[in-house]
């Protein structure tokens, strides 16, 4: 069987119908950085939620490969040495007790889970005995295409980035607490004093850059019968 080891990972929780993400962009060294750009192992957001089309559903969304220029979005692809792991942990241990797997063979994604791990934690085996789903990888402009298999949805393929922030007043705010704490920071960006709020409108850094995004829809009764449970993913790189 194929073996994967992590390269990055991130967590959230999620409970009921509650709507909660992380995001990161380029911001490990490991998987990409702002002189060299991202990579597909490069997780910049994740997303759960209960789905809404259908309130018997979840849906998990991993983008990956963050700030690609429109001009390069054709031309960026999955990584066929890197899978993607959706954990589901229902007991509150912080060890996953079910998985659903993300890997790509041939321009299209392949998914299996969500089902019990071969093994827990930092390396992982290719699940097979799970339920399979898989789709062609949806090419840049083109309508989405889905795959379905036993309630289960699967689409893979560029995105606009979702992500809304606004990354350099952030750093400003920022700095100005570090110069507060006296500490080395640079200059204001604007002026003599650094911000201390978010403009309201303010300026997302990421609009017109774009991500690619694996989108997993699956009932909820496939994921145990707990009210609650905690969630993350992995990108791994297979040994």
């Amino acid at each position: 069987m194929k073996r994967f080891i992590l390269v990055i990972g991130m967590m959230t929780v999620v409970a009921g119908g509650i709507y909660l993400i992380g995001a990161d962009h380029i911001d490990a060294p490991a998987v990409g950085s702002l002189s060299t750009g991202s990579t597909a192992a490069d997780i910049t957001d994740f997303y759960a939620f209960e789905s809404p089309e259908n309130a018997d559903n979840y849906v998990f969304v991993c983008n990956v490969l963050g700030l690609t220029a429109p001009s390069a979005t054709a031309d960026a692809s999955f990584d066929e040495n890197i899978m993607y792991e959706f954990n589901i942990d229902n007991e509150g241990d912080n060890v996953e007790d079910l998985v659903i797997q993300a890997i790509f063979r041939d321009g299209k994604v392949i998914v299996f889970g969500p089902t019990a791990p071969t093994e827990a934690g930092l390396n992982s085996q290719v699940a097979t005995s799970g339920t399979r789903v898989e789709a062609a990888v949806t090419a840049y402009g083109s309508d989405p295409t889905v795959g379905e298999a036993e309630g289960i949805k699967v689409f893979a393929g560029s995105r606009d980035d979702p992500f809304f922030m606004d990354f350099f007043k952030f750093v400003d705010i920022v700095n100005g607490a570090g110069n507060a704490l006296e500490l080395d920071v640079p200059d204001p960006a604007e002026g003599d004093a650094y911000a201390t709020s978010f403009d309201d409108p303010g300026t997302d850094t990421f609009a017109g850059t774009n991500v690619l995004s694996v989108v997993i829809e699956v009932p909820k009764s496939s994921l145990g019968s707990s009210d609650s449970f905690t969630s993350w993913a992995e990108s791994k790189q297979k040994q």
